[in-house]
């Protein structure tokens, strides 16, 4: 079952409308999380709405918007005011413009939604306006209000459904220049490049993601259920690194590293599974939902003939 909606309005191109929701692509939840706990007492952490100046707790009715002029100098805003100034597209998707995707540079991209029909009416609208960005090959461009603000969302047909990306404002995106301006101008040899090359073309291979491993995510889980089972924690001993002063060398002795991991691979043609700690937890852990693997098993095991 799909999550709750986190926008619902109507997507629109020139005349043509139809209801849509949208829906977060991305989770984290899955991910180990922490509470801040009091040590000497065990409990959590709760935080409170206080009063800078007096120190006193404020209820949720008598906190307000403010935007800062100076020191202690503020200008309150009400709900009512933010009301009055509610955008069109609070409600609406209003595509704006077709642009190719090679167009959009990376550093806008902030987070994916899915996006589809809302209710059982609009499919054939929504199909319309899906299948034109399908075939003209381009991405659409509107504008969407979550949160309160306004932002620009690329469309992008995916199946039955679109994707639709929320992008950074350019008063949001920093200027390369002052980060790169201090680089050094070095020239690189062509033997330094050749060597690079080879490194590449042995790393080379496709994008498929479920080969990549949260090695931070799986150690947490190992540490939590070490401690659950009571046994000690002894530190990892770190990797010594490798002194290479000459770039050439380093470059070569990649290359032959290269090499000897590829022919050690050269066996396991098939992709690497994910760590298990990733799929289900060796022991349980409270508020993580059961490993989907493990009761799809179960449910498919056929039951045994019993005996005459």
């Amino acid at each position: 079952m799909a999550p709750r909606a986190n926008w619902k309005g109507f997507l629109r191109l020139s005349l043509v409308t139809c209801p849509v929701a949208l829906y977060p692509a991305t989770s984290e939840s899955e991910k180990i999380s922490f509470n801040q706990l009091n040590r000497q007492t065990g409990h959590r952490i709760k935080y409170l709405k206080v009063d800078a100046d007096t120190g006193d707790e404020v209820p949720n009715e008598d906190i307000v918007k403010g935007y800062q002029l100076e020191k202690d100098q503020f200008i309150e805003v009400s709900k009512e005011e933010l009301e009055e100034i509610a955008l069109e597209s609070t409600r609406t998707i209003e595509i704006d413009e077709f642009v190719d995707k090679s167009d959009i540079d990376p550093r806008y991209l902030i987070r994916p939604y899915y996006i589809r029909p809302d209710g059982k009416v609009g499919h054939d609208a929504f199909a319309v306006i899906r299948e034109t960005i399908r075939e003209m090959d381009k991405v659409a461009i509107g504008r969407v209000v979550l949160t309160n603000r306004e932002h620009i969302i690329a469309l992008e047909p995916m199946d039955k459904g679109l994707v639709g990306t929320l992008l950074r404002y350019p008063y949001e995106v920093r200027s390369e220049h002052e980060y790169f301006d201090e680089i050094q101008d070095v020239k690189v040899t062509k033997d330094m490049l050749d060597l690079a090359r080879h490194i590449v073309n042995q790393k080379a291979g496709n994008f498929e993601p479920e080969k990549f491993e949260d090695h931070y995510e799986t150690a947490l889980i190992e540490l939590i259920n070490q401690k659950r089972a009571g046994k000690p924690i002894t530190p990892k001993e770190k990797p010594a690194a490798t002194n290479v002063v000459n770039l050439m060398e380093a470059l070569r002795r990649s290359v032959g590293k290269e090499a000897a991991l590829a022919k050690a691979d050269e066996p396991a043609k098939k992709p690497r599974k994910a760590a298990a700690g990733q799929k289900e937890m060796l022991m349980s852990i409270a508020g993580k939902a059961p490993a989907k693997e493990t009761s799809a098993k179960k449910r498919s095991a056929k039951p045994q003939r019993k005996s005459a």
